[in-house]
């Protein structure tokens, strides 16, 4: 017996069965659990686990003309090649490892040279991603985070520090040491301690990085200042007027007092501005 549902009251069993009738032709029959059709198109996952997830919704799933699919070690290859090509012939990097693609993941045979590089507006970092692409034949893109590891002589502290203090050699030593990214945020000698405060309270051990700093202000909003230009090899002076505080190495708006013109240029000592002309 499949059960009902029935709109309006229950007529008594006295009533004439053209009123049961009436009362019958209101009713529905209500559907079993397992009756209930399911809604089977795929629902899209609220969040991707990772970039390289995207390629599983937009990369051709289909062989290459010779039936084959790429490598995903060579897609790891070419964005580890990329990283590397871009960090400076200098660093002692100790590692460039792409992370592992999905399995699940084919992509058709690339006829010629994958190509990599770095998405619109990102920038190399100790975990980045590159965007690797088949740009003949099958087209096809994959993002592949990459992590990169250096080996760098950095400043260590000797000794505990406070707040606001000036730091030296004696408080320092250099050890070297393996980390994430290329290490370019760390001191690496004395002198990086020059016109530095520390921000904060600092442990023993604690490798020295730009951002546990504050820098003096060597140039104040309002005061005169030298601006200095090479013109043809020629190193020309003018006076001129800061519209800003400024750093050392900080980028500085300055009034030419002689023309009145606005210039940029960058804080090279406490009075000394240097700009390009």
């Amino acid at each position: 017996m499949k059960p009902f549902t029935c709109r309006g009251k229950k007529p008594p069993l006295a009533r004439p069965a053209a009123a049961a009738a009436r009362w019958l032709a209101n009713c529905r029959r209500i559907p079993r659990m397992h009756e209930v059709p399911m809604n089977r198109r795929a629902r899209a996952p609220h969040g991707y686990r990772s970039l390289a997830a995207i390629a599983l919704l937009s990369a051709s799933a289909f062989a290459g003309p010779d039936g084959g699919f790429e490598s995903l070690e060579s897609i790891r290859a070419a964005a580890e090649a990329h990283v590397r090509s871009q960090l400076p012939a200098d660093a002692s990097i100790a590692g460039i490892t792409a992370d592992r693609l999905d399995p699940r993941l084919h992509f058709a045979r690339c006829p010629s040279a994958l190509r990599a590089g770095l998405p619109s507006g990102a920038a190399l970092q100790l975990r980045t991603t590159v965007r690797v692409s088949c740009d003949t034949g099958a087209q096809w893109t994959v993002y592949v985070p990459v992590t990169t590891e250096s080996i760098i002589s950095m400043l260590v502290l000797r000794r505990p520090v406070a707040q606001n203090e000036r730091l030296g050699a004696e408080d320092v030593e250099v050890q070297k040491r393996k980390l994430s990214g290329t290490g370019v945020a760390y001191l690496t000698s004395v002198a990086d301690l020059k016109r530095r405060t520390v921000r904060r309270p600092l442990p023993v051990g604690t490798a020295l990085s730009i951002d546990m700093f504050t820098p003096d202000m060597l140039i104040h909003q309002g005061q005169e200042v030298t601006l200095v230009a090479t013109v043809g090899g020629l190193q020309v002076r003018a006076r001129g007027r800061a519209l800003a505080n400024g750093s050392a190495g900080a980028r500085l708006r300055v009034q030419n007092l002689s023309s009145l013109k606005v210039v940029e240029g960058v804080v090279e000592d406490e009075d000394v501005i240097r700009v390009a002309l």
